[in-house]
């Protein structure tokens, strides 16, 4: 009976290896990250350089979204559509149908934009916060550096037709990551199945988001297609589903149901493949760290911030975590000090380590009582 059982945790471990192995993403390139965590789960040339197409308009939402987070820029403000706006939405493009001389709200371009895909909509939401695209253009590559794409350049607000509009699939996924961590509430939109605009001078036009997950028992919401025809199909996609998220990033699908396919697949490995493991919250009490000399035998300690690790199913035993200390830690203690260090090891090896600060304030005992506690320690080794 062990035996059989034995040779049945054997087989289970060599088929989720078999199954890392034999996963082939029918991509170009790929990448596919746990957001909590930070880890990245799978990646298939995520270097080499792409045409974003339309995952190019993330950035464009990024910029307004810093705007109006800042003060600079509301929703309710209306822009006037120039001419050259209105000439995206006449030429074949994906087009929100905004007309010369109207004045649409920052609210209503940016839906246009993420759901509908809207160039004529990037390209009046630019020019209404930089003067011109070209403008807006530089801001959105200083705002790619600014976080860590170090391979991207944007060359206009839409991801159209120019070979200085390029980037890699890990940028797009620092780009996603940015969104999402830093504006969530907008991040909602990404989610909107469809967008009706009350067009001036003609019935309301509806238009349904192009993301072909959100219409899948995924969990997904986000967040942006692309096609080029030199660039072919290409999909940043986000999932969030018990706890966890995930982000991947694909260009180089041959077609549109190889674009869905293939990125439902992606997610669905890191799903099935890896476990999410919280370690500790920010903020949060992790444990209690001896005291010497204080007033306060002992103090609680926290780490700043969320510590998550993924971990292959069936391999958490491999994880453990341990507090490093020179103890017991003598007072006085500031509230806020580093005290102690969280070690993170994964099948024997560290792949963490954090800060672990007093959650509060440890005084001195006086001289009388420093003596007595020094006395006992030296008669019994009891502190």
């Amino acid at each position: 009976m062990f035996k059989k059982l034995f040779l049945i945790v054997i087989a289970s471990f060599l088929n989720i290896e078999l199954a890392i192995a034999n996963l082939n993403v029918k991509a170009r390139t790929a990448i596919l990250q746990d957001y909590y965590s930070g880890e990245i789960l799978y990646e298939k040339q995520p270097d080499i350089s792409i045409y974003p197409a339309s995952m190019t308009k993330i950035m464009t939402s990024i910029i307004a979204f810093d705007l109006i987070k800042s003060g600079d820029l509301r929703l309710d403000e209306k822009f006037i559509i120039s001419e050259k706006a209105w000439r995206l939405s006449t030429s074949g493009y994906s087009s929100m149908f905004i007309m010369v001389g109207d004045e649409v709200s920052v609210e209503n371009l940016l839906k246009g934009i993420i759901v509908a895909s809207g160039n004529d909509a990037c390209i009046a939401l630019a020019e209404g916060i930089a003067g011109t695209e070209e403008e807006f253009a530089i801001l959105m590559t200083a705002k790619a550096k600014e976080i860590g794409m170090e391979n991207t350049n944007f060359a206009n607000s839409s991801g159209i037709n120019d070979p200085d509009n390029y980037s890699t699939v890990r940028d797009i996924l620092k780009m996603s990551r940015y969104l999402i961590e830093k504006h969530p509430k907008f991040y909602k939109m990404f989610s909107e199945k469809e967008f009706t605009w009350d067009r001036t001078g003609g019935d309301p036009i509806t238009q349904g988001n192009r993301n072909p997950l959100l219409y899948k028992n995924l969990g997904a919401d986000g967040i942006k297609t692309g096609y080029l025809a030199v660039e072919k199909y290409s999909l940043a996609s986000s999932i969030i589903r018990n706890g966890r998220r995930l982000i991947a990033v694909g260009s180089g699908f041959n077609s549109k149901n190889a674009r869905s396919r293939e990125s439902s697949k992606l997610l669905t490995y890191g799903l099935t493949n890896f476990d999410l493991v919280n370690i500790s919250k920010a903020n949060q009490t992790f444990d209690k760290v001896d005291v010497w000399l204080g007033k306060d035998d002992q103090v609680e300690v926290y780490t700043n911030q969320d510590i998550y690790k993924t971990i292959k199913k069936a391999k958490k035993r491999l994880l453990k975590v341990s507090i490093k200390y020179e103890g017991p830690v003598e007072a006085p203690i500031k509230k806020d000090e580093k005290v102690a260090i969280l070690k993170v090891v994964y099948d024997d090896e560290l792949v963490g380590a954090y800060d672990l600060l007093a959650s509060k304030e440890v005084k001195k005992v006086n001289f009388i009582s420093r003596f007595l506690k020094s006395l006992n320690y030296l008669i019994w080794g009891d502190v």
